[in-house]
C-alpha cells in the first residue's frame, strides 16, 4: 500500500516507511521531524526536469510525461516496489501543490 504525504506534515505510525522522493530536502523540516527511513534522491525527477517543470501547472502533463520517462528506467525502483510488496510505504514530498508533484507520479506509476 502506498501512501503520499507532505513532508510538513506530521509523522504517524500508520505511515509505515517513509521515503522522501525530492531531490532536496524540504525547507525548514528537521531531520527528526521528518522522519524518514529512505532519502530516495535518485527516484525523483532530475535536476534538469525539477528546474524545468517549477511547479508550473500548465507543464504538469508533460512533466508527468517526462519523470515516467526517467523512472523506466531507474535502477532504484526495483527497490521501492520490494518495500511496497512487505509494508506500508508512505511517499513523502515538499511541494505545495498536493495534486501535482512528483510523489503523485510516482505513485500513479508503481500502480499501474
Amino acid at each position: 500500500m502506498v501512501k503520499i504525504k507532505r513532508a510538513y506534515e506530521a509523522a504517524s505510525t500508520d505511515d509505515g516507511t517513509r521515503v522522501l522522493v525530492d531531490r532536496i530536502w524540504p525547507r525548514g523540516v528537521t531531520k527528526e521531524r521528518a522522519a524518514i527511513d529512505w532519502w530516495a534522491k535518485d527516484l525523483a525527477p532530475s535536476q534538469e526536469l525539477r528546474k524545468w517543470f517549477g511547479h508550473r501547472p500548465e507543464r504538469y502533463q508533460e512533466f508527468k510525461e517526462r519523470y515516467e520517462a526517467e523512472l523506466g528506467a531507474n535502477p532504484e525502483l526495483p527497490r521501492l516496489r520490494q518495500m511496497i510488496a512487505n509494508e506500508a510505504v508512505t511517499l513523502v514530498y515538499g511541494a505545495k501543490d498536493e495534486e501535482r508533484n512528483q510523489a503523485v507520479v510516482l505513485a500513479g506509476y508503481l500502480d499501474n
